[in-house]
């Protein structure tokens, strides 16, 4: 099984992380944020990862530290239970539809991160949370787990289900390029032999 566990503290947060990349989709979610405890559920459910997150942040000054260091402790995570990543299917792409909304994401389980971000909402927040940070969330874990990201919404009215089809969408697409291909098991989906930073 493809498992890992980060502990992430600094005098902003406090988080901790547990991913299991061959799971059921069952998520243990706590951030002291309601709709990004939605959010991350869907990532959960919908990618086919068992997530445990428990996350302590500077709330009262507002939600960007929890849900950016949320970003980077399940990068890492998902990284590091990645392990040499020998076997995966590495490329994977989405349309994800949510009532009027369409985003497509596509993902290269690369080692170079990288992340292309084509989402425009139509309102500022989601009940309390700000939309600016559905960004910031891909931008860290995109960066931490080593993966190239594009997203793009390519219509939609409601923010809220923009914001889902993203997360949904990433979870889709996770869910096919984590797995492991029976024809390619044990060799590195790549013609440099690795996948790591450089590769």
């Amino acid at each position: 099984m493809r498992k890992a566990s980060i502990a992430r503290k600094t005098r902003e947060t406090e988080i901790k992380v547990s991913a299991n990349l061959d799971g059921t989709g069952t998520g243990k979610i706590s951030t002291g944020i309601g709709f990004f405890d939605h959010m991350l559920d869907q990532l959960a459910k919908h990618g086919g990862l068992d997530l445990d997150i428990l996350a302590k942040g500077d709330l009262h000054i507002d939600d960007h530290h929890t849900v950016e260091d949320t970003g980077i402790a399940l990068g890492q995570a998902v990284r590091e239970a990645l392990g040499d990543k020998a076997g995966v299917r590495r490329y994977a792409s989405s349309y994800l539809p949510m009532d009027e909304t369409l985003s497509r994401v596509t993902v290269d389980i690369s080692g170079r991160p990288f992340l292309v971000w084509r989402v425009d909402f139509t309102s500022p927040k989601i009940g309390t949370f700000d939309t600016e940070l559905v960004r910031e969330f891909f931008q860290a874990f995109s960066q931490h787990a080593g993966i190239t990201l594009h997203v793009e919404t390519l219509y939609g009215v409601n923010s809220h289900h923009i914001a889902e089809s993203c997360f949904k969408g990433l979870a889709r697409a996770l869910y096919t390029a984590l797995e492991i291909d029976p024809r390619q098991e044990g060799t590195v989906p790549s013609t440099k032999g690795s996948l790591g930073n450089q590769d």
